[in-house]
């Protein structure tokens, strides 16, 4: 799972910090979704000749963090920039199903609670070096080790027999990994308590799926790793390409790794740079970049560009506002839900997401390329969605009348607690570009016409990655957030909202939803039909207790130089969520 960086300051078009109606009266309210839902997923299929340099823009507002690691990186612009070198041991079909074809094979055994893992022969890091045993073992104990505070571990991994020992330092070794052939062999052997179903999908919540180098890093301390050169500078990865430049935080230079396994690639480089929101119209107008996201609400200044072929699809991601109700307990690694706190109040939470007018926001500044989501599970995982939640629309009415029921009271222009006590609630949101300011100021304000006074934590946006930093630790100015969520390919939502989640950044806590996260992936839910009633449960379940409100997603849309063909966003034609490097090329 990965926070949404390039997704998450999908924004507004109003340069003043107006009210929605007042900006409307002048606005172009196009909808651009019909042309957009025309665009293929892919370039297209061209004879293509060797050599070139693919430029490619990563936007961001911020330097990426340059951390190297599947485990312990949390952006999604770490993953982008990263993407020629770094794959995973699984490829997927268009299901998002594990197939043969990856770095690696597994079998599943439902009935030894076994699963058995064949590393490919060839499958070399960029040193030359086999990819082999250890290294799947390896990054297993970086996940797992206290001493790497990793934020992906989550309780869901501790399927595998010892794992939780060895996070709690009860144990010096993984005792549910078998390795037959010894560490330098290519054979893994799992023994897990249980296997669940998402372990047939790739992108498992209970199965990691990444390799470390430990020949490379074995003599770097687990508690220096995050900070390593090894990992921040001089990467080993076992992808198409290899790391040749790094300008950190701004971009990286990459060349052919000739023991790639899937044969050398095309290209002669890829180079990856960082593109400010701002400046990105403009650089896809002037054909700086090959391959460059699109900003939607900038997409009419863009939509006539020649020279390009866009390629579009809809991301399994969405916004979020998150509501602080607790802390993360890093010695019990758990997170605390405090029934005191401010917004554990379930009335103020469900009214202040009426009062968000969201799909008024996002017809008005995003063309229709922007819209409402109903529950925190994504469209795209098929009957796993349930359409008949209706979610938050907008009804300042209901907002009113829930907050006069619960005991908010006005006292002059603001509500106060229902205890008598003024009620000031501290609002975050990441900075972005121009449109970013305006659309908090409209959420403030629709706050506002419901007589909560709520305003910017810090009194300002917060850049990306001090925004991120506070959430993690719990920063006391913050009691609500506008945050995103760019997903793996199984739906189990246990590593965003569970107990024993770091990312479950609201600390929310409950008995049922510890339950409803158990029952998707239990035995039981090896039973199709059983596994959609427990989403549908669960989506419910979330939508009435609002600790987390679904906000919005977006058509995620590239331009892409139409001398290049092979690259791709279908899931049978990428390896981590990125396209095969190898593949992409110039036509001839």
């Amino acid at each position: 799972m990965k926070k949404r960086s390039k997704f998450a300051s999908a924004g507004i078009l109003c340069l003043a910090a107006l009210t929605l109606a007042a900006c409307a009266k002048s606005a172009n309210n196009s909808d651009d979704t019909k042309t957009v839902k025309k665009f293929t997923v892919e370039t297209p299929k061209k004879s293509i000749k060797n050599g070139g340099t693919v430029k490619v823009a990563v936007i961001a507002d911020t330097p990426f963090s340059g951390i190297f690691s599947q485990e312990l990186s949390s952006e999604d612009v770490d993953s982008m920039v990263a993407a020629p070198g770094q794959e995973t041991l699984f490829d997927s079909d268009d299901q998002y199903g594990v197939t043969n074809k990856g770095p690696a094979t597994r079998k599943l055994d439902p009935k030894k609670k076994t699963i058995t893992i064949n590393i490919k022969k060839g499958v070399k890091w960029s040193d030359g070096k086999q990819v082999v045993a250890k290294d799947f073992e390896y990054a297993y104990e970086i996940l797992a080790n206290k001493d790497t505070a990793c934020p992906r571990y989550s309780s869901q991994f501790e399927v595998l027999k010892g794992l939780k020992e060895y996070h709690e330092g009860k144990a010096k070794t993984i005792s549910g990994i078998e390795m037959p052939d010894g560490e330098n062999g290519r054979k893994i052997v799992l023994h897990c308590s249980a296997l669940n179903p998402s372990m047939s999908n790739a992108g498992s919540r209970s199965l990691w799926e990444a390799v470390e180098p430990y020949h490379y890093l074995k003599d770097v301390p687990f508690a220096k790793l995050k900070s390593s050169d090894k990992i921040r500078k001089n990467p080993l990865f076992f992808g198409p390409f290899k790391m040749e430049k790094l300008v950190r935080g701004q971009s990286v230079t990459w060349v052919p790794n000739k023991y790639y396994w899937r044969g050398k690639p095309k290209l002669d480089k890829v180079v990856i740079s960082v593109v400010s929101s701002n400046s990105a119209s403009q650089a896809i107008k002037s054909h700086k970049f090959d391959i460059i996201p699109v900003i939607n609400t900038q997409w009419p200044q863009i939509k006539t560009t020649k020279n390009v072929n866009f390629i579009a699809q809809i991301p399994i991601a969405y916004h979020y506002l998150g509501f602080k109700v607790g802390k993360w307990d890093a010695n019990k690694s758990k997170n605390v839900m405090n029934s005191n706190a401010k917004m554990n109040n379930k009335a103020l939470r469900q009214a202040i997401g009426y009062a968000m007018n969201v799909d008024a926001v996002n017809k008005r500044y995003t063309y229709g390329l922007t819209f409402r989501v109903k529950t925190l599970v994504p469209e795209k995982f098929g009957d796993y969605f349930d359409k008949t939640e209706k979610g938050y629309n907008y009804d300042l009415k209901k907002a009113n009348q829930i907050l006069d029921k619960a005991g908010y009271k006005k006292k002059g222009k603001w509500r106060v607690q229902p205890n008598g006590k003024p009620l000031v609630i501290r609002f975050a949101a990441m900075s972005g570009d121009t449109t970013q300011e305006p659309i908090v100021q409209n959420y403030l304000q629709q706050w506002h016409k419901v007589g909560l006074n709520v305003q910017l934590a810090t009194g300002r946006l917060i850049e990306h990655n001090s925004f991120y930093d506070k959430l993690q630790h719990d920063n006391k100015d913050i009691d609500m957030y506008l945050a995103g969520w760019s997903t793996p390919t199984e739906p189990s939502p246990h590593p965003y909202y569970s107990e024993s989640a770091p990312f479950n950044m609201t600390r929310f806590v409950t008995a049922k939803n510890n339950k409803l996260l158990d029952e998707i992936n239990s035995q039981k839910a090896f039973n199709h039909d059983y596994r959609v009633k427990k989403f549908h449960e669960w989506q419910r379940y979330m939508n009435e207790e609002a600790y987390v409100i679904p906000v919005d997603n977006s058509y995620q849309i590239f331009a892409v130089n139409d001398k290049i063909s092979g690259y791709s966003l279908k899931p049978s034609k990428q390896n981590n969520s990125h396209p095969l490097w190898n593949e992409v090329g110039f036509i001839k």
